[in-house]
C-alpha cells in the first residue's frame, strides 16, 4: 500500500467528499473510487441499513455473482465472523477475513458456500457505526493475485470509515428535508453490468407519490429465499423498493435482506429485529419485516413472510432522531411534541422550566434547519414543503 504524502492526499479526498453535501449514492460511489486508488480490490458490496436493527438496505455493489444473489445475501447474515453487527461493539471497526479466521478463510459460511468458488481470497471488512446506530457496512473483496490485506489497509480504511461514517448519517437526514426530484421508474431502469459508483443492484426507484402509498403487500419466501407467494399490492410496491439484480429484478433488494435477518435471528447469530426502514422519495418511508409463518405442508418447514407498508409515525420519529443527532432529552421533546404536549407540559416531563425547553428546541431548530416545532413535526412526519435543507452537528 502507498504511505506518505499520497496516504495524505488520499485522506485529504476522503475529508472534501465527507464535507460535501452529496447524496449517500453519490457519497459512496466517490469513497469507493478513492479507496480503489489505495488498496486494490476485485469486487465491493456497500448497503445502507437501518440505524437500530443493523438490517442492510439501498445497496450499491459490484459482484461477480449476481445470480447467486439470494444464497450470498443469507450466508452473510448467517456468518459471524466480520459481521458488522459484532465489529460495531469492537475496538476497530475493520477486520478482513484471513485475520478473523486466523488463515482458515473456510470456517466461514458464506467464503466456503460462494466467495471461493468465485475466485475471493481475503475480504476486508468495515462498519459505519456511531452512537446513534448503524448506518451501512462495506465489504471489498480481493483475488489472489491481489494478496491479502494488510495491517497498514486495515489502518487506512479505519480511518476513512471514521471520516465517512458522521458525513453518510447526514446524507441519510438530508432525506429528510430535500424537495423530492423525479427518479426514473425501475422497469425504465438499465441493468447492465456496472462499473464501480454503478451498482450491480439496481439504485433506481420511481418517487413515491404525494397521496397515499398502497396498501400492506406480503411475499412469502421459501428456505432458499424464493418467492413462493405474494398479495396483489406486490408489484405496487416493487416501483418504490430497490429491485435486485437479474434474474431477481422482480425482489427488493430489502426483502432479502430483512428474511436473512429473521434467519440469522433464528440460527442465534444476531438479535437485531428482522426490519428495516427505507425511503422511498418524496419524504416517504416504508417499513419491511420479516416473521415465520405459523402453517407448512406436513414435515415442511413454515416459510417466511415479509410485509411491506408505509413507516408508521412512532418508527418515523425513531429515525429523524437518529439521523439528526438528538440528545436524549431532545428527542423526548420531539415525541412530547408529536403526542401535543404543551410547554408547560414538557418542562414538567423533564423536570426544567419553560424557558429550557424553549432553548432546547431551538438548538433542534438549529440542528435540523427549521424555524418551529410545526416545520420540525411536517420535516419529521413526512411534509417538507416549504421547509429548508436540513444542517447536522456531529
Amino acid at each position: 500500500m502507498t504511505t506518505g504524502w499520497a496516504l495524505n492526499r488520499s485522506l485529504e479526498r476522503v475529508r472534501l467528499l465527507s464535507d460535501s453535501l452529496l447524496d449517500h449514492r453519490a457519497l459512496r460511489a466517490g469513497v469507493l473510487k478513492e479507496l480503489g486508488r489505495m488498496l486494490p480490490f476485485s469486487a465491493c458490496v456497500w448497503p445502507l441499513s437501518d440505524p437500530a436493527t443493523a438490517t442492510g438496505i439501498s445497496p450499491l455493489a459490484r459482484i461477480p455473482c449476481p445470480e447467486e444473489l439470494p444464497l450470498l445475501i443469507r450466508l452473510k447474515y448467517l456468518t459471524p465472523m466480520g459481521r458488522w453487527t459484532r465489529l460495531a461493539e469492537s475496538a476497530s471497526p475493520v477486520a478482513s477475513l484471513l485475520q478473523a479466521s486466523n488463515g482458515e478463510p473456510s470456517k466461514s459460511p458464506v467464503w466456503d458456500g460462494v466467495l471461493k468458488r468465485h475466485g475471493v481470497s481475503d475480504v476486508l471488512f468495515t462498519v459505519f457505526a456511531d452512537k446513534h446506530g448503524c448506518w451501512g457496512w462495506l465489504d471489498l473483496w480481493r483475488e489472489p493475485a491481489q494478496g491479502a490485506f494488510t495491517a497498514s489497509e486495515m489502518a487506512y480504511l479505519a480511518t476513512v470509515t471514521n471520516e465517512v461514517t458522521p458525513a453518510l448519517r447526514r446524507s441519510i437526514a438530508r432525506q429528510f428535508g430535500l424537495e423530492a426530484t423525479a427518479i426514473p421508474s425501475r422497469r425504465d431502469a438499465p441493468l447492465k453490468s456496472p462499473r464501480i459508483g454503478q451498482p450491480t443492484v439496481s439504485e433506481s426507484r420511481r418517487s413515491a407519490p404525494t397521496d397515499d402509498l398502497p396498501e400492506q403487500a406480503v411475499l412469502t419466501l421459501d428456505a432458499d429465499m424464493a418467492v413462493i407467494g405474494e398479495t396483489a399490492s406486490v408489484r405496487d410496491w416493487l416501483d418504490l423498493l430497490q429491485p435486485g439484480p437479474r434474474p431477481y429484478q422482480g425482489v427488493p433488494a430489502e426483502v432479502l435482506n430483512v428474511a436473512a435477518q429473521l434467519l440469522a435471528r433464528e440460527a442465534g447469530v444476531d438479535d437485531h429485529p428482522a426490519a428495516a426502514r427505507v425511503h422511498i422519495g418524496y419524504g416517504k418511508w416504508a417499513i419491511l419485516r420479516a416473521s415465520r409463518m405459523d402453517s407448512a405442508a406436513p414435515g415442511g418447514t413454515p416459510p417466511l413472510a415479509v410485509t411491506i407498508q408505509e413507516c408508521p409515525p412512532e418508527a418515523r420519529l425513531d429515525i429523524f432522531a437518529r439521523c439528526f443527532g438528538l440528545t436524549p432529552r431532545q428527542r423526548e421533546l420531539l415525541e412530547l411534541a408529536f403526542a401535543g404536549a404543551s410547554t408547560a407540559a414538557m418542562a414538567a416531563a423533564q423536570g426544567t422550566g419553560a424557558y429550557t425547553v424553549q432553548d432546547q428546541f431551538k438548538q433542534i431548530f438549529e440542528v435540523c434547519g427549521v424555524r418551529s416545532r410545526a416545520s420540525l413535526l411536517a420535516m419529521a412526519l413526512g411534509v417538507v414543503a416549504g421547509v429548508s435543507s436540513p444542517r447536522q452537528h456531529e
